[in-house]
């Protein structure tokens, strides 16, 4: 149902080398790249994942309660994202674990942008 998402930058190149490295994690490569935007995909019919310059030109802001979560298919994957996401120079939101008895297991962290973003599994 979801085509894909978008995230606002202010430092377009620096963006785009740490979700060229971040989203490899999940197999993803740039599937949409412009001058004002890039997407990165496992797919043409796939969500894809956008950084983009904002069509006022003003500057990106974050959005208060704005994440997006990233499914990483099991326990080793959230850690190995997460790890790359700190390595990458992201900020860290919560460490992996479970969160809550309903199966759920999660790391969150901040972009360079201070976009939040989620990678999780469901046990």
């Amino acid at each position: 149902m979801i085509g894909y998402i978008t995230l606002g930058t202010n430092n377009f190149e620096r963006a785009a080398s740490f979700y060229d490295v971040l989203l490899a994690e999940f197999g993803a490569q740039r599937v949409r790249d412009a001058d004002s935007y890039i997407a990165w995909g496992t797919g043409p019919a796939q969500t894809a994942l956008s950084i983009i310059k904002p069509f006022d030109e003003k500057p990106a802001t974050v959005g208060n309660g704005v994440m997006v979560s990233l499914y990483g298919g099991s326990q080793e994957k959230v850690h190995d994202v997460y790890k790359k996401a700190l390595e990458l120079g992201a900020a860290d939101e919560g460490a992996p674990g479970p969160r809550g008895d309903n199966g759920f297991y999660g790391a969150y962290f901040r972009d360079l942008d201070g976009n939040k973003l989620c990678v999780f599994y469901l046990v």
